[in-house]
């Protein structure tokens, strides 16, 4: 039996459509809603606005479940490779170990990138941030790689070389930013392991892979590979509901993540603790501050829009973070002052009553910071791990057989009509 819901507006009744999801989720089905009573909703944000029907994750935010195609992001952070769940996400199963190796062979023959991409590169100002960079350039392979026809395998070949140039041009716009000579990919390297590689190797002091290292960035990556209708995935998705190419969606992607209430936390993150030591190193102080309704002052880090709970990435990255950081044994007056917020905020009842809990882009930016990236490299390295993502939703989004171009609506509150008033009287 097919469900309702009844709307009645002076005397009009109309039915509207209940959809379930497969983790017993309800939505009102209210596309016929303008075109049989004139309506439309309001919802500032869209945050009870479903724009798709997805299978590529769910999120549970009051009870903290976060899954890719059904798998908890747990057990991926725990057993997955980069490479598995980038290839799970996409392809909607984890791969085969024939399908892996052929994954890997192809992200290993496509990481070069073109030679007159150095130029674009080194022709940006030195102060540019590298996600404005990254856009750019990730817009501009369009131009290197113009088409891809309409069978699978074509496509599956620009989704894989977008992984593994983009990958290769993070890397080459740090190196040129610090005017370093460029270091290429390696083909007996893993994808995390080439990454470090290309970002650190230098011919005086040569870079030393540790596995610790690898398998933080391993984690950091799963752990952002995707997380439902965000910013900037639904960004890729609406941009991508024109039916531009893959590139200009992914490149829209990049910028939306751009932003300090998104992809740039985890900076805002360390800007925060920096600020903290300015002011003395007093985390107290900082936890007063967040705690007064009166300040502006902002904790960041703590807290999530979706997650009542504890972020399930956060536990995952706060206990990579403290195994990363015992390992490498940093002193580091930065992650002594965000061990210490942590630790009292985690005890204060103002922040367990308001579940103020510290979330991923708190740890994120600490253990970018422990692995040597720099702070304006923080997006870049969260737009490296939303990639398959971004990339899985396009997909998704261009096979569905009830596509349409995305056309929100508004309530207009301007003048109405009047009469266009000549220069000489608006003078007068």
């Amino acid at each position: 039996m097919e469900d309702f819901v009844t709307l009645n507006y002076n005397g009009t009744e109309i039915k509207l459509p209940v959809v379930t999801g497969s983790e017993g989720e309800k939505a009102i089905d209210i596309s016929r809603l303008r075109a049989d009573t004139g309506f439309i909703t309001m919802d500032p944000g869209y945050v009870n606005t479903g724009s798709c029907m997805s299978s590529i994750t769910f999120m549970d935010g009051e009870n903290g479940i976060l899954r890719y195609r059904g798998i908890p992001v747990e057990q991926l952070a725990e057993k997955s490779t980069y490479k598995e769940t980038a290839y799970l996400l996409i392809n909607g199963r984890l791969p085969t170990r024939d399908e892996l190796t052929e994954f890997s062979i192809n992200l290993n023959d496509n990481s070069l990138v073109h030679t007159d991409l150095k130029a674009f590169f080194q022709n940006f100002p030195r102060q540019s941030h590298p996600m404005g960079i990254l856009s750019s350039m990730v817009n501009a392979l369009r131009s290197f790689y113009p088409t891809y026809g309409p069978l699978e395998e074509e496509i599956n070949m620009t989704m894989t070389r977008l992984l593994a140039k983009v990958r290769t041009m993070a890397a080459m716009s740090y190196k040129i930013s610090r005017g370093h000579e460029l270091v290429l990919p390696r083909p007996d390297m893993t994808y995390c392991e080439n990454f470090l590689n290309m970002m650190f190797d230098t011919p005086v002091k040569p870079y030393e892979i540790k596995k610790e290292v690898v398998n933080a960035l391993r984690v950091f990556w799963i752990l952002h590979a995707d997380h439902e209708q965000n910013c900037s995935t639904s960004s890729v998705r609406m941009v991508g509901s024109a039916r531009v190419n893959l590139y200009a969606a992914i490149s829209a992607g990049i910028a939306a993540l751009w932003g300090p209430l998104h992809g740039g936390a985890n900076q805002a993150v360390i800007e925060m603790l920096t600020d903290i030591q300015n002011d003395g190193g007093s985390y107290q102080s900082a936890i007063e501050r967040a705690r007064d309704k009166n300040d502006s002052f902002r904790l960041m880090g703590f807290g999530h829009r979706v997650y009542k709970t504890y972020d399930p990435r956060a536990k995952i990255m706060k206990k990579m973070c403290d195994e990363l950081l015992d390992s490498l044994n940093i002193d580091d007056p930065l992650l002594d002052i965000a061990r210490g917020l942590e630790e009292t905020a985690l005890q204060d009842p103002y922040f367990i009553d308001h579940n103020l809990y510290p979330n991923v882009d708190f740890y994120s930016g600490i253990v970018l910071r422990a692995i040597g990236i720099p702070t304006n490299m923080f997006t870049v390295m969260f737009a490296l791990g939303r990639l398959p993502g971004w990339i899985a939703q396009w997909k998704e989004s261009v096979d569905d057989p009830r596509w349409k171009i995305s056309r929100p609506r508004q309530v207009y509150t301007g003048e109405q009509e009047y009469d266009y008033i000549p220069l000489h009287a608006r003078n007068a």
